[in-house]
């Protein structure tokens, strides 16, 4: 048996978004009981659990509690930006480091936070550019009423100028609001070429079958003309659509129907994740256990130089971890939606992340911008 080390886990078992929490769960916990059995790796993980039950105040006490409560340094946690930015005073006081499994909307790059999941020149930037030139550049924006929402949507609003396109509306619900009826009577009186959707649980849930129903009636929504665009919609919520999404486009660094050897190259785990959720939350736990194997005593202030010039083996394929912001690289996938599984339209192997933006290039996504007259 190898040398026990307690490792947080903090997660909603319920709430609106509880489905992909449980992915994310499901991932960190398959990772520690497949550490704990490998007799190669001189560690235990002892999980510390502690459930926020979907409620926004309960991450900020969670974590404080793990920190305070047991030897844990390091929690692999949060879906929310909003419960994210909740929890990182407590660990800049305590001392934690949060391993996050979630995409997110980038311009953040903190010392205590290790971002596994697409930040947006791996989400947004490249779903925009593979979309406008097949079906235009007017968009129409939705999102939950919280940050991940407003701020993929403000970026969103940038890049769609950048193509040429307009944003025909932009609006926001709260969160578990499922009353859709003035969104979708709004798209259809707009009839944007693509509709971004950065709602979250149900209220996504509802939309997308309402929209379905719309296409129903109006040939332009059907997803091969004004398909709806998601960053964050994995395989763990397909079930909840019952085909609703059909056709429809989401993008992230995983989908089940692609190996990770194919996906990024080198010796990947043999593991096949259900969702980019799971399989990040896995590979947060598997390189952490990496790290620890050389260095028991490792906290944040030893992960930059842990990350310098080391590739880790993950269910991602193998990826590598910007020591400066702390964003893994990983591959691009954007699927369509068939059933209860996503269909790989496109792959992009080891994109560098890019939190800030800061070498992003408009002529090199868009291509050279339109002109137009004025007078």
């Amino acid at each position: 048996m190898g040398r026990r080390i307690e490792i947080g886990i903090l997660y909603s078992r319920s709430g609106n978004y509880r489905l992909l929490s449980e992915s994310c769960r499901s991932g960190a916990m398959t990772a520690i009981a497949d550490i704990n059995a490998d007799p190669a790796i001189p560690i235990e993980f002892v999980p510390v659990e502690r459930d926020p039950q979907g409620n926004i105040d309960g991450y900020a006490t969670g974590c404080a509690d793990i920190l305070a409560n047991s030897g844990a340094r390091h929690i692999i946690g949060c879906i929310t930006s909003w419960s994210r930015k909740e929890v990182i005073p407590i660990l800049e006081r305590a001392g934690g480091t949060l391993w996050y499994a979630c995409p997110y909307e980038g311009f953040e790059a903190n010392e205590h936070v290790v971002y596994m999941h697409a930040c947006p020149n791996q989400h947004l930037v490249p779903l925009l550019a593979h979309v406008v030139p097949r079906f235009g550049a007017n968009g129409f924006l939705l999102g939950s009423n919280y940050i991940w929402g407003w701020e993929t949507n403000r970026v969103a609003r940038d890049l769609i100028a950048d193509a040429g396109g307009k944003v025909l509306g932009e609006r926001y619900l709260p969160l578990g609001e499922v009353d859709v009826s003035r969104l979708i009577a709004e798209i259809q009186a707009t009839r944007p070429d693509f509709i971004l959707n950065n709602l979250i649980g149900s209220s996504s849930y509802a939309f997308i079958a309402a929209y379905a129903e719309l296409a129903e009636r109006d040939p332009h929504f059907r997803p091969e003309r004004c398909p709806i665009l998601s960053c964050n919609l994995t395989e763990c919520e397909l079930p909840a659509l019952n085909d609703a999404g059909n056709g429809h486009l989401s993008v992230g660094p995983y989908f089940h129907d692609i190996s990770a050897a194919d996906r990024q190259g080198g010796s990947a785990p043999s593991i096949m994740p259900a969702s980019s959720f799971e399989a990040a939350a896995y590979a947060s736990v598997r390189t952490l256990a990496e790290i620890l194997a050389r260095n028991p005593g490792a906290q944040w202030p030893d992960l930059p130089k842990a990350f310098a010039g080391t590739s880790f083996r993950t269910p991602l394929g193998d990826i590598s971890i910007d020591p400066q912001t702390q964003h893994a690289t990983l591959p691009v996938q954007i699927g369509r939606i068939e059933g209860t599984a996503f269909k790989t339209v496109t792959l992009t192997k080891g994109v560098a992340p890019d939190p800030y933006l800061s070498r992003y290039d408009r002529t090199e996504t868009f291509g050279r911008p339109r002109l137009r007259v004025v007078s």
